[in-house]
């Protein structure tokens, strides 16, 4: 009976999340009793061993009979076993200098790598993801670092809370102040960075009414790629030339600059996209951003002050204006900056939840089945060998 793995997390710090919840296994054995799923033992994993063994799933120490592995994070290299099929985010497919080695190991190693960020719907939609609660607690953080910076309010942390309908009870009775908020993205992200602006009866305005007028009551404006580029010619807005050719494209972004209090970032970048601003937008006058969340959290990518990630532990960090230079948080004449990584991991339960609802709609009978195009498209390495798929990949997979 071929077997269906789910791992352990290697990379450390230790992620929390997992592919598949216990009940989400067990619906899988009995959907398809042909297929056996194994758990490997992890003391990190939001759902303990007895959790998947009290609904009659296997756990084990060794996943070498497993044909099929799942995990969430990028595995460790002495942990990747020999002509495998992984599926897991592997942060290679913009040629992350840190994940190139990893990379390189799949390929010695004759391993198939499917990653979940490259399952897409024909139209480039994603298909798997976390970004939803990466919105929500990206969001949270945001609203928390503004108010630890102006002292107007109080927030917690979201890792402090059992879930996410727990997270929801402490924003009774919370009252903001009539700031003005940028939300950028039109994906999953942005819609759990909507979530909170909901939750937080933040009100939504128009892009005019945001630059012309002021409220007495906290607003936001929803910016997405049509607002925020526009084409260095015909000053329109074409999303698959825009991806296709981003050197053509201005950011607009700026107008909205010396209006914003807060900006919630969640706008898919890559390289040879413009910035949504520069630093010398930093130090002129009217500048007035004090607080970003950095939701897509690329290093001086869309956001060209993201230093590097911070820690779930200590989530934001300041930069001040004039230096550059990366500083404690909340301090004077410094912007302050959240960017974390794993963001879902704060709400491991409820995320885990969430993304094993779309592998089951999704993935799972295809990738146990005959396959399809969405699984041929998103896999970067097949036995070893890079894909027809990924060859803009070519000189990162080469030793």
């Amino acid at each position: 009976m071929p077997v269906l793995g789910l791992i352990k997390e290697g990379k450390v710090p230790n992620d929390n999340r997992v592919a598949l919840t216990p009940k989400q296994c067990k619906w899988f054995m009995d959907k398809f009793p042909n297929w056996e799923i194994q758990i490997e033992s992890s003391p990190h994993r939001c759902f303990t061993d007895k959790e998947y063994q009290k609904e009659g799933i296997k756990i084990v120490n060794d996943l070498s009979s497993a044909v099929i592995l799942l995990g969430i994070k990028e595995v460790p290299i002495n942990q990747l076993m020999s002509n495998k099929t992984y599926l897991f985010f592997s942060h290679t497919k913009k040629q992350q200098p840190h994940n190139q080695a990893m990379l390189h190991a799949i390929m010695d190693k004759g391993i198939t790598l499917i990653d979940y960020e490259c399952l897409e719907h024909e139209d480039g939609q994603r298909l798997i993801g976390f970004g939803f609660f990466a919105g929500i607690v990206g969001a949270h953080n945001g609203i928390m670092a503004y108010g630890n910076k102006t002292k107007d309010f109080h927030l917690g942390r979201v890792k402090d809370v059992k879930d996410y309908m727990e997270l929801v009870h402490t924003y009774f009775g919370l009252k903001l102040p009539n700031i003005k908020i940028a939300v950028t993205g039109s994906g999953r992200v942005a819609h759990g960075i909507l979530e909170i602006m909901n939750l937080l009866d933040v009100q939504q305005i128009e892009p005019d009414e945001y630059i012309n007028r002021n409220y007495a009551y906290p607003v936001y404006v929803h910016l997405k790629g049509r607002d925020l580029y526009s084409h260095k010619q015909t000053g329109c807005y074409d999303r698959k030339d825009f991806h296709e050719n981003p050197e053509n494209y201005n950011c607009v972004f700026n107008q909205f600059l010396k209006y914003t209090h807060i900006l919630m970032n969640g706008i898919y970048w890559e390289k040879g996209i413009p910035p949504l601003f520069t630093l010398d937008d930093l130090k002129e006058d009217d500048f007035a951003l004090t607080t970003i969340a950095d939701i897509t959290d690329d290093t001086h990518g869309s956001i060209p002050i993201n230093l590097g990630d911070a820690s779930s532990e200590e989530p934001v960090y300041g930069v001040e204006i004039n230096s550059l230079q990366k500083t404690a948080p909340y301090l004077p004449n410094c912007i302050d900056v959240m960017a974390v990584g794993n963001l879902p991991n704060e709400l491991p339960r409820d995320a885990s939840r969430f993304f094993g609802e779309q592998l089951i709609k999704y993935v799972l009978a295809d990738l146990i089945g005959e396959g399809n195009d969405i699984l041929k498209k998103a896999t970067i390495i097949d036995k070893g060998k890079l894909t027809e798929y990924y060859t803009h990949l070519t000189s990162y997979a080469q030793h």
